[in-house]
């Protein structure tokens, strides 16, 4: 199966209003939200609302205490340690990056600046003078160079686009991340207040967001490609036209997000979670010495590890009859606490009860018993099959990791398909089993993946612990034992109806 190209624009439109915006026809950013969502973001209660430090928030993932941009003076910044997102791609992965943007701190060293150290490709002018005309003026010459840029032009090591130079050496369809600037809408609210002049920038502003969205599906290689759009606002304003202050109005910013992935919005947003999510929309997983504070809100896992009884294939029942059958004085407690545990490791726990010294024979019977009901009555979960046609479409390695013996895997892969995996792991073929991570950790490994970056989908509080311990995110599906949602877990009530927007944004 061909594997379409991912590609990422993100648009910053410099002091939009959300109420502004509610109520304006923006037919671009409205039609970007019906396909994803448009979502509010609160600044942060430690930034200031101005333009410097929630833009470098935006672009570098980190907050303030990390990226040191204080003011729209970037004097003192750290953006060395924590680079915008353009740059990092650029130095770190080889990657092609585009960024155009006509005010100068972002561009160039000035007071402190430029915020974007060093992207692959810049299309950089500032306005001629402070003044709303001249700044709608510049948006329209940035417009033109990205437009140039986005459309795969060809162009050589330098094209001038009006009277903007386009720098960088490569062709563009290589560029992979892009961010465009526009920035009139907050300084004409600083000139004329937040009224019709500063609703007429903003309309103008979506009609460029317009054409650089026309750009990118004329490219002739869009059919292969996917793409993400997110757009994003920095700060609001005051009804007179200034920010910086902690009212509402300041702090309430926005972010229209559109994408493969990109449903609802799941959860409440940051602007740091803008950079995070142009890593995943990109198939990146951020090194964990970046220390990133924004979380992506859609990811492609890149390997699905899947637990087996209870989760795939209804064997729980069977597992928890045959340990009633095996020990009959069993207590509720005790039997659900051997859910997800191996024969020989229930065995271990149930020794108290049973009355033995030596716990191998009960694990033997557990395991013959055991097998026995899999090979006669093992059937898929509802949404099982269906889920894992949807990873194999998808082209995300899957694997199975069980806590059952490897007969009795072996006698499910007889019902779910051996095929369907990448790799499997067994009880016993791991020095620890569940809930240790040992099992998950051997999965990813065998897969060539970070464990980190892959989805574990579990039914079991013991499952559900193997694999946070192994740093995975999860999907819990609760079968017997309840399962609290928390922090890179998320919980539902079964496999059925599982589609790509809900596996993309599991775990998050």
């Amino acid at each position: 199966m061909h594997e379409a190209a991912h590609r990422v624009l993100v648009v910053g439109i410099d002091g939009v209003r959300l109420d502004a915006l509610n109520r304006l026809p923006t037919p671009h950013l409205d039609a970007l939200a019906a396909e994803g969502f448009l979502a509010p973001i609160e600044v942060d209660a430690d930034t200031p609302t101005m333009s410097g430090p929630c833009w470098a928030t935006v672009v570098t993932g980190v907050t303030v205490a990390k990226h040191g941009v204080w003011s729209n003076d970037f004097t003192g910044n750290r953006l060395d340690v924590f680079p915008d997102f353009a740059t990092r791609l650029a130095v770190q992965d080889g990657r092609r990056s585009f960024v155009a943007a006509g005010w100068q701190p972002l561009m160039q060293a000035h007071h402190g600046g430029p915020l974007f150290r060093a992207p692959s490709r810049t299309a950089y002018i500032s306005p001629t003078a402070d003044t709303p005309e001249a700044w709608e003026h510049c948006d329209e010459q940035i417009t033109d160079a990205a437009v140039h840029v986005l459309a795969d032009a060809e162009a050589g090591a330098e094209t001038v686009v009006g009277a903007v130079s386009v720098a960088g050496a490569e062709a563009a369809d290589d560029i992979e991340a892009s961010f465009v600037y526009l920035g009139p809408p907050d300084e004409t609210a600083h000139f004329l207040g937040c009224g019709e002049e500063y609703e007429a920038s903003i309309r103008r502003a979506d009609a460029r967001l317009g054409r650089l969205l026309a750009a990118v599906r004329s490219r002739p290689s869009f059919a292969d490609e996917q793409w993400t759009f997110l757009v994003v606002t920095d700060h609001g304003h005051v009804d007179a036209g200034g920010h910086g202050g902690r009212t509402s109005e300041e702090r309430t910013a926005w972010l229209v997000a559109a994408g493969p992935g990109i449903g609802p919005a799941p959860r409440p947003l940051r602007h740091a979670d803008v950079a995070a999510q142009v890593f995943a929309a990109l198939g990146r997983h951020p090194d964990r010495h970046w220390t990133l504070d924004g979380r992506p809100f859609a990811a492609a896992p890149h390997a699905v590890l899947l637990d087996m009884d209870g989760t795939l294939v209804d064997t729980e029942s069977l597992w928890l009859r045959t340990v009633r059958e095996a020990v009959p004085r069993i207590g509720t407690d005790d039997l659900f606490d051997v859910l997800g545990r191996s024969a020989a490791e229930a065995a271990l726990r149930l020794l108290p009860l049973t009355g033995d010294d030596d716990p191998q024979p009960l694990a033997a019977d557990l395991e013959a018993r055991f097998l026995t009901a899999v090979q006669r009555e093992a059937a898929p979960l509802p949404g099982a099959l269906a889920l894992l046609d949807l990873l194999q479409e998808s082209g995300i390695p899957t694997a199975l990791v069980s806590a059952s013996s490897r007969p009795v895997m072996d006698a499910v892969l007889k019902t779910l398909g051996a095929d369907r995996f990448g790799t499997t792991v067994a009880e016993g073929e791991t020095p620890r089993g569940k809930p240790a991570a040992d099992p998950y950790l051997a999965a990813a490994r065998a897969l060539l993946v970070d464990p980190a970056a892959c989805l574990a989908v579990e039914d079991s509080p013991t499952g559900v612990a193997a694999a946070e311990a192994a740093g995975c995110r999860v999907l819990a599906v609760p079968s017997y034992a309840p399962i609290e949602p928390g922090p890179r877990r998320t919980v539902r009530r079964g496999l059925e109806g599982i589609g790509r927007e809900e596996l993309w944004a599991a775990g998050l």
